[in-house]
C-alpha cells in the first residue's frame, strides 16, 4: 500500500480540519485539560499530515511496509530469493508487452540482499527474443528515493515502451536497484567505510544476477547506468570507476563529488568525478551530461565535468532552458538519455553465435 500518494495527504488535511472545527466548537464547553488534550491532537495532525507530504516529495517511504523497516516490495516477494519466472510482476503477462519484475537480489560480494525492478522489453518475450541475449542498462535513483521513483514518478515503463516502440532505442533489458539498505543512509553508490558495500553490490552482485538469471550480454559493450540527481553522480562515477564493466554513463542533473563523507577520504579524491578528470587518465568510455539551466548546483557540476573531460572519455550535453531540479524536468530527459545509451550500446546478440 501506498504512503507517498496523493490519497494520505488528502486524508490528513481532513483530518487536520475535523480536529480545528471539534477544537474551536467546543473550546468554551471544555475545561482546561479538555482543551490542552483537543489542542495537541490538532498539532499531532497537522504534523503528520506535514510528515505525509515532505514523504511524498521525497518518497523516502514508499509503503507502509518501508516506513516498518522492510523492503517496499517484500510483501510480493517469497522469503527464498526466486528465479525470474517466479518473481512478482506488476500485472498479468500479455504476449508482445514490456514487463515490470520484482526480484530480491542476495548480494554475494556485498554482504546486501535487496529487492530490485527488472523491466524486460516486449522482444525480450517474443520467438526470436527467446534466444537472444539483450543489452542491460542499471537505472539509479536519488536520494532520498526508491526503485518506485523511477516508476511511478518518471513513468520509466511507458517512456521505454514509447522509445522501444519508435525505434529510437534497442531492446533493452533495464534493472532498477535500491542503492542503500536504509532510506535515510545516503551512500551515493560508495563502499561507505565501515558501513553498506554499494558500490560492490551494484557493479558485482547486480550483474552477476542479471547474468544468470536473464538473457543478457554479459560484456562491456552491452552494459551501461543512468540516474538522475544522486544517482546522475553514481551513473558518472560508477562508470568512470568501472570503465571494463560500462561501456557508458547518463547523468539527469547529476554532481561532481558524492556530497558525503565516505569514511575513507575518498569522497576529494577518487570518487570525486573533478578530482578525477584532473588528476587521472581519462578511459575510453562515453558520457551523456543533462541539466536544467535553473538548476544552478546541478548546472555548474555538469558544466566543470565537461570542461574537464578528455579523450578518449567523450562527453555529450544536453540542457533544459528551465525545469530546476524535479521529477518534471527528469521526465523531459530521460528519454533523449535512454535513446543515447542505446545507441552507444551493442545491440541483442544471437545466444547460439556466443
Amino acid at each position: 500500500m501506498s504512503i507517498d500518494g496523493r490519497l494520505p495527504v488528502v486524508a490528513g488535511v481532513i483530518a487536520v480540519l475535523a480536529a480545528t472545527t471539534v477544537l474551536a466548537a467546543g473550546w468554551d464547553r471544555r475545561r482546561a485539560a479538555g482543551r490542552g488534550v483537543a489542542v495537541a491532537l490538532v498539532v499531532l495532525a497537522l504534523t503528520a499530515t506535514a510528515a505525509l507530504q515532505l514523504n511524498r516529495l521525497t518518497e523516502t517511504y514508499p509503503t507502509w511496509a518501508s516506513l516498518a523497516g522492510r523492503s517496499p516490495e517484500d510483501a510480493d516477494l517469497p522469503l527464498r530469493e526466486p528465479t525470474v519466472e517466479a518473481a512478482a510482476s506488476t500485472g498479468p503477462h500479455r504476449p508482445g508487452h514490456s514487463r515490470l519484475l520484482t526480484v530480491m537480489v542476495s548480494g554475494t560480494a556485498s554482504g546486501l540482499n535487496l529487492s530490485m525492478y527488472v523491466y524486460l522489453p516486449a522482444a525480450y518475450s517474443t520467438p526470436q527474443g527467446q534466444n537472444q541475449r539483450f543489452p542491460v542498462i542499471e537505472a539509479l535513483h536519488g536520494y532520498p528515493g526508491s526503485p518506485s521513483s523511477w516508476v511511478r514518478r518518471l513513468d520509466v515503463v511507458h517512456h521505454l515502451d514509447t522509445e522501444m516502440a519508435a525505434g529510437r532505442m534497442a531492446p533493452t533489458v533495464v534493472l532498477l536497484p535500491y542503492q542503500t539498505p536504509d532510506r535515510l543512509l545516503d551512500t551515493e553508490c560508495t563502499d561507505l567505510a565501515g558501513g553498506p558495500r554499494t558500490e560492490t553490490f551494484l557493479t558485482q552482485d547486480v550483474p552477476r544476477f542479471a547474468r544468470t538469471r536473464l538473457r543478457v550480454r554479459t560484456d562491456r559493450a552491452g552494459w551501461g547506468l543512468i540516474g538522475y540527481s544522486a544517482g546522475g553522480f553514481c551513473a558518472m562515477n560508477l562508470a568512470l570507476r568501472h570503465p571494463g564493466a560500462y561501456a557508458a554513463g547518463a547523468s539527469l542533473s547529476g554532481y561532481p563529488d558524492p556530497g558525503i563523507t565516505v569514511g575513507d577520504g575518498s569522497e576529494k579524491t577518487t570518487n570525486n568525478i573533478a578530482w578525477r578528470l584532473r588528476h587521472r587518465p581519462p578511459p575510453a568510455t562515453s558520457l551523456y551530461v543533462a541539466w536544467a539551466a535553473d538548476d544552478t548546483d546541478a548546472a555548474d557540476g555538469s558544466r566543470r565535468i565537461a570542461q574537464l573531460a578528455r579523450s578518449p572519455l567523450f562527453v555529450t550535453t544536453a540542457v533544459l532552458p528551465a525545469g530546476g531540479h524535479s521529477h518534471a524536468a527528469w521526465r523531459q530527459m530521460e528519454s533523449p538519455a535512454f535513446d543515447w545509451l542505446s545507441a552507444h550500446l551493442a545491440r541483442a546478440e544471437s545466444v547460439t553465435g556466443r
